[in-house]
């Protein structure tokens, strides 16, 4: 009786196993057949467009990949991006200029750098030797690092940029992001930071303490009222921040 019971609840899981394989290949082979990617759009503009997340198999399988290039001269093409970048370069830009920190052969790293603005303005003004890194990657501008470590040998740029308001604020270890920036611009080199006008810059700037305030002023990006803090890393190893 037993081995009758057991033959039967083989033969119940082989069939239902059937079944189970047979509905997977179904709908393999229908979504296959009825799916098409781009969705009827044209190869351009399906490269273009930044499409929303995929709720059916369908959805995923129109995504394409944006071509970094494409989505980076679109982003060079809106009003926003050309206000945001001419509003850079005169509050960080050019007063870097006017201190004669800043040339075309000045290596410059740009921290919490997003989609890469600042590093877009250095170099419409000329710089070439511009790095920029983030969290998380945005090519081609952007390459992912981690700003509480950074992978660059100690005095490796002639500037360090963070043109985030809330970039040094926001961080983590603020103290800790602070100190991977200095350790990587050389002695005698300038460090520019964007800071919430409403935090105020002595609040920050103390977490430099191999370095030294230049200047201060007010400006407006992107439509918020901020500090620009200008550091000269200093010369000596023993000199520390009288904030």
């Amino acid at each position: 009786m037993d081995g009758h019971v057991r033959r039967l609840l083989n033969r119940v899981s082989i069939a239902l196993a059937t079944v189970a394989t047979a509905a997977l290949l179904h709908l393999f082979l229908r979504s296959s057949s009825s799916c098409f990617a781009g969705g009827g759009r044209s190869p351009m503009h399906a490269s273009l467009s930044l499409a929303p997340f995929p709720r059916t198999s369908c959805d995923a399988a129109s995504r394409r990949v944006v071509d970094p290039d494409l989505r980076l001269a679109k982003l060079r093409a809106s009003p926003r991006w050309r206000r945001r970048r001419t509003a850079l370069s005169a509050a960080l830009i050019v007063p870097l200029h006017r201190l004669r920190f800043l040339g075309e052969s000045s290596r410059v790293l740009c921290v919490a750098a997003g989609a890469g603005l600042a590093a877009d303005a250095l170099h419409a003004a000329g710089v070439v030797d511009v790095t920029a890194v983030d969290l998380v990657d945005f090519p081609p501008l952007v390459r992912r690092a981690d700003p509480h470590n950074l992978p660059f040998f100690d005095g490796a740029f002639d500037i360090v940029l963070a043109d985030d308001p809330g970039a040094l604020t926001g961080a983590l270890f603020p103290s800790r992001f602070a100190a991977e920036i200095e350790r990587t611009v050389r002695r005698g080199g300038a460090i520019a930071i964007s800071v919430d006008r409403r935090v105020g810059s002595s609040a920050v700037v103390h977490l430099f303490r191999e370095s030294r305030v230049l200047e201060v002023r007010n400006a407006t990006l992107d439509g918020s009222l901020v500090s620009i803090v200008v550091l000269l890393r200093s010369t000596n190893r023993n000199k520390t921040n009288p904030y």
